[in-house]
């Protein structure tokens, strides 16, 4: 019987110590093993054993991890207070060194985010801090993941929640921001009401050039038919004349044709409403316009006398 107890008890040991020899790591973390306070390996995610009572596993959380910096006061470059928070972005790279060279990595990141937050927004004006989140992140990343390497932890990013500056501040950049509208919109405005009267007047003028341009053509068109009408006339007096002058040319007139002409002409120059009648000076023609009427008169009473002694 007291065989039988002791076996039980062996193997009730045994059970224990395979159950405290074993050790199940998640996918997402890893061991650091130590062996009597000593740092002996690192174990990967699955299956560990381990000696009990006498080895010792810390499991680290590989996964990547935020730390909530609360918000401070801030003093920027042209001395206004602003209160910063923010958020920090990290994951583990070396298990060893995240156990062994840091006692509180949450307290020390948060300190840390806290210091270079000052330093970084103490650098820039308000209106800069204001409009370089993405700058302010880039430069806190850079120097926490610059002071994180030797705790075996990279910073992934960093992102400010908020820059509240203070509430009278706060009121002036709203009417500032205001003022800055009204005067956009009266700009656009007044560009408007400038555009409006530019393409107006360039209407006007375009309208004077077509109506000018239309006069001009009109003008052209009537001293184009002017000068087709009295192109059209001159030829025809031109091919009457040349009719009269051919005719008068085969007729082969004498002096009593010409003569009987001039007194007809003169007949039409008297026939006027005018009190006084200029004649032609030529002597030469008046002389032998007077000839042919004399002979013209002397051939008339010949042929009279002639008729009577006929009769």
């Amino acid at each position: 019987m007291a065989t039988v107890i002791i076996l039980l008890f062996v193997a009730f040991f045994i059970l224990i110590i395979a159950a405290l020899s074993v050790r199940i790591i998640s996918p997402y973390e890893k061991g650091v093993i130590e062996r009597l306070g000593r740092y002996v390996r690192t174990a990967d995610p699955g299956l560990t054993l381990i000696i009990p009572f006498l080895d010792k596993i810390r499991k680290v959380d590989m996964r990547e991890q935020v730390v909530d910096v609360p918000p401070q006061e801030v003093i920027t470059k042209d001395n206004v207070v602003v209160t910063v928070d923010a958020i920090v972005f990290y994951e583990a790279t070396d298990p060893v060194k995240l156990v062994y060279n840091i006692a509180d990595f949450f307290m020390a990141a948060t300190k840390l985010a806290q210091t270079n937050l000052r330093n970084v927004i103490g650098e820039m004006e308000l209106d800069e801090a204001l409009v370089s989140r993405e700058v302010i992140n880039t430069k806190l990343r850079e120097v926490l993941d610059d002071a994180t390497d030797k705790w075996g932890v990279r910073v992934v990013r960093v992102e400010l929640k908020r820059i509240d500056p203070p509430v009278d501040v706060t009121q002036a950049m709203h009417r500032q921001m205001k003022a800055e509208r009204e005067k956009r919109a009266n700009i656009l405005e007044a560009e408007g009401f400038r555009q409006a009267k530019i393409l107006e007047a360039e209407g006007q003028r375009q309208s004077r050039i077509l109506e000018a341009e239309g006069e001009a053509s009109a003008i052209q068109a009537v001293a184009d038919a002017q000068r087709y009408k009295l192109q059209i006339e001159a030829q025809g007096q031109a091919d009457a004349i040349s009719s009269v002058y051919d005719a008068i040319k085969n007729a082969d007139p004498d002096d009593k044709l010409i003569a009987i002409q001039y007194l007809e002409t003169l007949k039409v120059v008297a026939d006027g409403q005018a009190s006084k009648i200029y004649l032609p000076l030529e002597a030469t023609g008046i002389l032998g316009a007077l000839g042919g009427i004399g002979d013209l008169f002397k051939d008339m009473n010949g042929d009279s006398v002639a008729d009577s002694e006929t009769e």
